[in-house]
């Protein structure tokens, strides 16, 4: 087992009604005059944002808001609470939705308390010193952003979709009402699943040493996901399926199924981030479209975790490992379809040209100075290869 640091102080408050205690858990954490930040209308036509705002002046908190909050979440977004923000002199974020809500208010959190242009923290230039306290009501399961010290920003001005990643924005709670998650189309939930999945692989995926309980963990947790999708593709107002796939989607991206592990291979997310900032694509769908063009590129590199994962989460009983890992790969793609996913760019909707994919792949590489991957180190060559294969 490797080395490894667990940090997860976010307060979870899991159940039915538990957003009617929002207004107290921000009193606990000091707030006294706070952002509600939120995405579309659904909060609103839900009654949700109303539930919210009532518990909070129950609590004599002071409150501005913000919505227009969109998948794939604007640096445009965040620059306009910042402003707000500092104008009205806030000192908590709440983000009430899921990860793009979460992420917004953390890039907000780092732009209030930072000197200096937000995007810096997300182009790598610069680290965050201090984050203003975020809290959220989640009412997607996806992204992990609730529990995770990441946030993923898209400059709408570039198209660059990049990431930060930094325990000081890690949320102080997370209220978790698998009922709020009722309302989400089919294909909004799926994709939910899918990324949730791959939060998970991205770490279980790898060439080095691993923790066997870590390994289990997160074996458990897939099969989990795997079973819950298709129960709620049938039956979506199940709330012990919603439930089961909200604490999921905390448990996969709160570093729990690393730990012990030896770093995992965040290929696929990187790749997925070129398309989401290039065609403005659903993530979940997005990662659904290019894992296995990655899989089937790299699992030579990593036959016997590859081997593993398709015996002990799809209970493929073949004994050569090969041919084992290529039954797991085509296992998972099949469950994809059946979840009603895509598994190339093409079912993703867009049809890419070659000179796409030249700009996807030297992006994804940041202009050719890095390489992405752990089971295999991908260049700017592999990259495009990848791409390629995902778009037949």
């Amino acid at each position: 087992m490797k080395n490894f640091l667990y940090y997860t102080p976010t307060r979870v408050v899991f159940g039915k009604g538990a957003e009617n205690d929002t207004g107290k858990l921000i009193k606990e954490c000091g707030g006294k005059k706070i952002l509600i930040h939120y995405g579309s209308g659904s909060v609103i036509r839900t009654g949700l944002l109303d539930r919210i705002i009532k518990s909070v002046h129950d609590e004599n908190i002071a409150f501005v808001t913000l919505g227009g909050v969109v998948p794939n979440p604007r640096l445009s977004k965040v620059y306009e609470g910042i402003e707000l923000c500092k104008k009205e002199k806030t000192d908590f974020i709440l983000a009430v939705g899921g990860g793009s809500v979460i992420d917004s208010a953390k890039a907000i959190a780092y732009g209030v308390s930072n000197e200096g242009d937000v995007w810096d923290f997300y182009k790598k230039t610069r680290v965050p010193s201090s984050s203003v306290p975020v809290g959220v009501v989640l009412t997607i399961a996806a992204a992990g952003s609730e529990m995770s010290n990441s946030s993923v920003i898209t400059n709408d001005a570039t198209s660059e979709k990049r990431g930060c990643n930094c325990d000081l924005s890690r949320c102080k709670f997370a209220v978790m009402n698998p009922e709020l998650t009722m309302t989400l189309p089919e294909y909004q939930t799926e994709s939910g699943c899918v990324d949730i999945m791959m939060h998970t692989m991205e770490r279980y995926f790898n060439c080095g040493e691993n923790s066997e309980i870590t390994s289990v963990i997160a074996e458990g947790l897939l099969r989990t996901v795997i079973k819950n999708a298709k129960i709620l593709l049938q039956d979506p107002l199940n709330y012990n399926a919603r439930a089961e796939i909200m604490w999921a989607s905390s448990l996969s991206h709160n570093g729990l199924t690393g730990c012990g592990n030896d770093a995992g291979d965040w290929a696929c997310h990187q790749l997925e981030h070129e398309l989401g900032g290039m065609f403005d694509v659903t993530h979940g769908a997005g990662l659904a479209a290019v894992w296995p063009a990655w899989a089937r590129y790299v699992y030579k590199n990593s036959v016997c975790r590859f081997a593993r994962f398709a015996r002990a989460v799809f209970n493929i009983d073949i004994e050569e490992d090969e041919k084992a890992a290529l039954a797991g790969i085509d296992a998972l793609e099949a469950f994809f379809r059946e979840i009603k996913m895509p598994t190339n760019i093409r079912e993703l909707g867009q049809e890419v040209n070659q000179g796409q994919i030249k700009t996807l792949a030297y992006n994804c590489s940041f202009k050719n100075t890095r390489t992405i991957g752990s089971v295999m180190k991908l260049n700017v060559q592999d990259i495009e290869n990848i791409y390629t294969q995902a778009s037949k």
